[in-house]
């Protein structure tokens, strides 16, 4: 494979103009197209398409079983971040924290949730071999 490949996600919001207010002008995806019902985010490189709804949205109680985010292989790109999030004084819906410390699993994480209830986790792994491997190892997340 040579060329690219791309991650899409399409998630539901209530409101066109509140997610470009946080997507773009608070983590600074960069706005594509748009329409009344629909809006294209580039999220470091790839596609978000937030789709509105007039379905209610209820939160969900806690971060599992759904949530979508970023891995990112530099630290100071996730810092970055961090510091733009705390600037922006977006929602925090996990405090940064440190998991498994000391171990091959060992990653940085904060989960923010977006203004209608979307969980979103960006996270650094100390270990690369970690984000796709390390199979010895049976924890997953925080549970």
């Amino acid at each position: 494979m040579t060329s690219p490949i791309l991650f899409h996600l399409a998630f539901p919001v209530s409101d066109i103009a509140q997610t470009k207010e946080f997507y773009v002008d608070g983590l600074g995806c960069i706005l594509g197209r748009e329409s009344p019902q629909a809006v294209i985010l580039n999220l470091y490189g790839h596609q978000l398409v937030a789709h509105l709804t007039e379905e209610p949205l209820a939160p969900q109680q806690g971060i599992y079983p759904r949530h979508f985010g970023l891995i990112f292989t530099s630290l100071s790109d996730w810092q970055s971040l961090l510091e733009r999030v705390q600037q922006k004084q977006l929602a925090l819906y996990q405090q940064p924290k440190q998991r498994f410390g000391g171990t091959p699993l060992e990653h940085h994480t904060f989960f923010l949730s977006d203004p209608f209830s979307n969980l979103m986790e960006f996270k650094y792994y100390a270990h690369s071999s970690a984000i796709f491997g390390d199979r010895d190892y049976g924890q997953i997340g925080d549970r």
